[in-house]
């Protein structure tokens, strides 16, 4: 998400960056580089425009221009007034009612609506330890109770049935009441969309709304309709109290216009943004470290969470203590390294995260795919344990034959040790006396692109 609104920003900030002194031709040129950079993310121009005057009348006053580094605070300047348009902190569900806590889903058709309500599901009971129930109260799409019934089971949520010739007010008060007898800490209601806004839609949903009265009504809306996804918001918004925004798609927009209009025209929270299309794929939104991301700065935070959160400790305390005994680092454990990637989304969502990411030539950054760890690991499978144990038996009969069982080519599989020998070597380094620091001097600060990483 943001590629270009970073590559273009990007570039114009830096230049300012090490600047001793600023004028204020400096700070126009800057800002006409801002202002297109923004309206070809499909910024909305009322944004634009308050945006821009906000950032000149700070940038000409006396903090940036008599500042010891101008460019450094003209560029938190930016940073700053881009937090504040798209609301300063991630704000939470508000689940402080009498159970069941009722969350209402709206959107338009296609928007990822009950995609996201499995979504959300998971996230309820994983990080809040919530029991969840969804039910289902669009009657109009054949397949829709179905999917949401296939996902429920696939995040271990309760499901309520419901039919295409019920009421979807009567199936959504049914669903509450049924929770409620079940003691279910939280209940989402999924509700029809439709390819556009119309009258219909909006009575019913109205109507779910006052019947149901849920304490969180989170609006779902494709990020890639850019500056339209905050208009559809806004109409919502005039129909129904919302209360937040899910911002789904996010992993295919390469604009980001929507994330930077929705606060701004509906006065409304981004809440959640969908980053994949799998049930794990949902972050709470926090515009500080989404901003981070878009100026090249990274979101070491969040990656420090997924860490926390994906990382399975009993395996890396496993290595280190095998490393510390003097035991070598072999294929398994490199195997193992690359699912611990494929457990935290993978290695673009990773990459995603780490400062100076936009530094990195974009040839080099397409070379980076999950595909390629896959490719990796499926060659370590068709080895045999002997192998993978010790890797320098590998030679020309038994290439041939892991690359035929992997599906590879015989130059992958010489990829795949070259790269494991650098990896192995990195290891060695790591568990010496000061290798750490060593090793990180020797990185020079920056990622080792082809290097000891495997891609």
């Amino acid at each position: 998400m943001f590629d270009s609104l970073q590559d273009r920003l990007g570039g114009t900030l830096q230049k300012l960056r090490g600047q001793g002194r600023i004028t204020e031709d400096n700070v126009k040129d800057t800002l006409r580089e801002v202002r297109m950079a923004l309206l070809e993310a499909d910024v909305a121009l009322p944004v634009v425009r308050e945006f821009i005057d906000r950032v000149k009348e700070r940038a000409m006053g006396q903090d940036v221009l008599r500042s010891l580094t101008p460019g450094q605070a003209l560029v938190k300047v930016v940073n700053d007034e881009l937090v504040t348009v798209m609301g300063v902190a991630n704000e939470s569900l508000n689940l402080n009612s009498q159970p069941p806590a009722v969350i209402l889903m709206a959107g338009l058709q296609g928007a990822g609506k009950t995609t996201s309500v499995a979504k959300l599901a998971r996230w309820l009971k994983e990080r809040e330890k919530k029991s969840v129930m969804v039910a289902s109260a669009d009657v109009y799409r054949p397949a829709a109770i179905e999917q949401l019934k296939t996902l429920a089971k696939e995040v271990d949520a309760q499901f309520f049935p419901s039919e295409v010739d019920q009421n979807p007010v009567e199936i959504a008060k049914a669903a509450v009441a049924y929770a409620k007898l079940q003691f279910v800490d939280v209940v989402i209601i999924d509700t029809a969309g439709r390819l556009h806004v119309d009258d219909d839609m909006m009575t019913e949903i109205k109507q779910i709304h006052a019947a149901i009265n849920p304490i969180e009504t989170l609006f779902t809306v494709d990020s890639m309709t850019g500056q339209d996804a905050a208009n559809t918001a806004k109409a919502f918004n005039d129909a129904l109290p919302l209360t937040g925004v899910i911002l789904t798609k996010t992993d295919g927009d390469a604009r980001g216009g929507a994330a930077l209009s929705i606060r701004y025209i509906t006065g409304k929270p981004i809440k959640f943004m969908g980053v994949g299309e799998k049930t794990s794929a949902l972050e709470p939104f926090h515009p500080d470290r989404v901003v981070s991301r878009i100026l090249g700065m990274g979101d070491v935070l969040s990656l420090v969470e997924d860490v926390q959160r994906k990382m399975d400790k009993g395996a890396a305390d496993q290595l280190a203590n095998k490393l510390k005994k003097g035991k070598g680092f072999d294929l398994e454990d490199f195997r193992d390294q690359l699912r611990q990637m494929g457990k935290m989304g993978g290695i673009g969502s990773m990459l995603d995260k780490m400062p100076g990411m936009s530094n990195i030539p974009a040839a080099a950054k397409q070379q980076v795919n999950d595909k390629e760890l896959n490719k990796l690991e499926a060659i370590i499978n068709s080895m045999t344990k002997k192998e993978r144990q010790r890797p320098e038996i590998i030679k020309g009969s038994r290439k041939k034959r892991i690359a035929a069982g992997s599906g590879t080519q015989i130059q992958d599989v010489n990829r795949l040790l070259k790269q494991f020998a650098q990896m192995q070597k990195m290891m060695k380094k790591m568990t010496q006396k000061g290798g750490m620091a060593k090793m990180m001097r020797g990185l020079g600060g920056k990622l080792p692109m082809g290097g000891g990483m495997p891609f």
